[in-house]
């Protein structure tokens, strides 16, 4: 039972990275390859900060700020160099490992007696339950920042963009600050799933973002499933799911272990089952 209660914790700490791709892949249309980049970036900030006993209050704005960045380079590489937002996100992700190697000194960063998030906060006696409360308190929080954000004025023109740019720029709006300001957002949000995922599992690794983006699309592609099937419009209920395909897709990477396939084939088990929930809505259109 333990297993799949660290699978769902792990879950919802990549919450933050399901967010992130949704913003920019769902609501920009834009295949942001930085995310492997700023998860890292973030853990790597909250790693540096923790070992050097920086106040905890301090340490989340930090990682937000270093993932806004990071996302606003890729943006604006795109925007006013006018490259492909796949390319910019390739150049700034590459460009990233350089720097979070370079910040942290060394390939891991262990946290070995070190305060973190889950134990600085004792909400219940459990260990594992109290990382699970702190975990939905600050998921939850997340996700209702986001979805008032995305039902604002400023919100309905960053969809309205990705929906379509040139009628919002006959409107009057600047779609270039738009692309710049939604991908900060998401790779901010990213690089929180990479704070979290760092004080959870008790270091950070100069690796742990490769292939990360595979987390983010499937939990929104289980989501887009899920809202097709229910043909929701409610923006909140949508995160909602986007959220529960993060857990969705964690708990079945922990079934795919605990049956024992090898864990050296996971990336190829989780490359195939986001293949079959890509193609799934298309099957079943087939069938029909």
């Amino acid at each position: 039972m333990s297993f799949y209660l660290t699978a769902l914790l792990q879950g919802l700490c990549f919450a933050g990275i399901a967010l992130g791709i949704y913003i920019s892949m769902k609501i920009f249309n834009i295949p942001d390859i930085t995310t492997d980049g700023s998860y890292t970036l973030g853990g790597v900030v909250t790693g540096i900060l923790l070992t050097n006993h920086v106040a905890g209050y301090l340490i989340l704005p930090t990682v937000i700020l270093a993932g806004g960045l990071a996302g606003a380079i890729t943006g604006i590489i795109h925007t006013k160099l006018k490259i492909n937002p796949l390319l910019a996100g390739i150049l700034v992700m590459t460009a990233l490992y350089s720097i979070n190697l370079t910040v942290m000194g060394r390939s891991n960063l262990p946290l070995i007696g070190t305060a973190s998030l889950f134990t600085s906060i004792s909400v219940v006696t459990d260990v594992n339950q109290n990382t699970l409360v702190i975990l939905l308190l600050f998921v939850v929080a997340i996700t209702a920042l986001i979805a008032y954000l995305l039902k604002t004025d400023f919100g309905i023109a960053m969809r309205a963009t990705g929906n379509s740019e040139s009628m919002v720029r006959a409107l009057g709006v600047n779609t270039d600050r738009m692309k710049i300001t939604g991908l900060a957002l998401a790779n901010a949000l990213t690089a929180v799933s990479g704070y979290l995922i760092t004080q959870f599992q008790g270091f950070a690794d100069i690796n742990m973002g490769i292939g990360i983006v595979i987390v983010g699309l499937g939990s929104v592609i289980i989501a887009e499933t899920l809202i097709g099937w229910s043909q929701i419009t409610a923006v909140w209920l949508s995160l909602a799911l986007v959220l529960a395909g993060a857990v969705v897709f964690q708990l079945v990477l922990a079934l795919t272990l605990d049956i024992g396939v090898d864990a050296n084939l996971l990336k190829l088990v989780t490359a195939i089952f986001v293949l079959i929930i890509v193609s799934l809505p298309r099957l079943t259109k087939t069938t029909d």
